[in-house]
């Protein structure tokens, strides 16, 4: 258990989390290496896992240059009957955030069979990594997911079993490619309170699809040298969600359909999906100049005769009762803001597989 206790946790046992793997006869794999299966991360260049070739980084913009180790969308998948999972991590730095939890922006969660079981809590003091650990009470065979952090970059994964366990290669997913979401901060995953509340991974659960995060908070803007890239990775669906990145209506008039042109000539046959920001109460009028932008390219496409492109107007998301409840700055959502964006969204995704005849 964490050495030094807050007044809080001397208060609640439940705010005590272990920060320290003492168990006899743990063995610690490091998830580079069979039989762990690692998804929506690149292989490891300079020994730190990123998102996109550190050179197509550097092609982009100062912002993806450092957001490209952030680890958003990053996966292990195993399985393994050991009565616990405990994790390793190192960490080349620890950020934190004054409007998002670190448990999201720097913590790790597990889903057993795509329920959520536990969350792995960075301590506070934390400066080059920390452990942690999820126990189970029983011993036998499990299908384990764990996220990896959405806002800080990691070095080293090693997962923490009984030794005397087994542990196997992860369940697969239903398409052999991952669906591809490009974006802001927002996609990124600002502000979720821990990683698998980000919409891609709760639809990624839903749907049981892969997918590949390349959100980039404040730095997703179209550069030639990054929708180049994305056009020739494998893809089953293309998601376009960088409005609010777009420095203004003109460089997004400028870059939205070339985006669309760039991927349709290497991918014609995917579903490509188009979306306006969610959060519009703040600026109304940048935001309608932005969507009408988004509904231009989306016509263009119509109009080229292209029948697997969609649209989804974002102002739809957070829109009823708790529409104020949505986001933690009136800008970037809290749970509840992605889990309404993970519905909308993912319903749209469900038409779209369908009407592509991949179900």
């Amino acid at each position: 258990m964490s050495e030094k206790l807050t007044e809080i946790q001397k208060i609640d046992k439940n705010m005590i989390f272990e920060t320290s793997i003492k168990d006899e006869g743990v063995a610690f794999y490091d998830v580079r290496k069979p039989p762990f299966d690692l998804y929506g991360l690149c292989e490891t260049e300079s020994g730190r896992f990123h998102r996109i070739p550190e050179s197509v980084a550097k092609e982009t913009n100062s912002g993806v240059v450092n957001l490209n180790y952030h680890t958003a969308g990053g996966r292990v998948r195993f399985k393994t009957d050991s009565p616990y999972v405990g994790i390793k991590v190192g960490m080349k730095s620890f950020h934190m955030m004054p409007h998002m939890a670190p448990t999201g922006s720097s913590g790790f969660d597990l889903y057993v069979d795509n329920d959520f079981r536990g969350v792995y809590k960075p301590p506070l003091d934390t400066k080059t990594g920390f452990e942690g650990m999820v126990r189970f009470g029983s011993k036998k065979m499990r299908s384990i997911t764990i996220n990896f952090p959405l806002y800080n970059d990691v070095t080293d994964l090693y997962i923490a079993l009984d030794g005397e366990s087994r542990v196997e290669s992860g369940d697969k997913y239903r398409f052999d490619k991952p669906v591809i979401f490009y974006g802001s901060s927002i996609t990124q995953g600002g502000c979720a309170s821990r990683p698998g509340n980000a919409y891609q991974s709760i639809i990624s659960r839903e749907l049981n699809v892969d997918h590949v995060n390349l959100g980039f908070s404040g730095s997703g803007r179209a550069e030639k040298a990054i929708c180049e890239y994305m056009a020739d990775l494998p893809m089953c669906m293309f998601v376009s969600d960088y409005d609010h990145n777009a420095p203004n209506p003109e460089h997004l008039a400028n870059t939205h359909f070339a985006l669309y042109e760039t991927i349709r000539a290497k991918n014609p046959d995917i579903p490509y999906i188009m979306i306006s920001r969610p959060d519009v109460k703040i600026n109304r009028l940048a935001a309608a100049k932005a969507r009408f932008v988004i509904e231009e390219s989306y016509r263009r496409a119509l109009a080229l005769g292209d029948k697997r492109v969609y649209y989804i107007d974002g102002e739809g998301f957070f829109r009823g009762p708790f529409e104020d409840a949505c986001t933690v700055d009136g800008c970037h959502p809290n749970d509840l803001g992605f889990a309404l964006m993970a519905d909308g969204i993912g319903r749209v995704m469900t038409r779209a597989f369908h009407d592509c005849l991949f179900v």
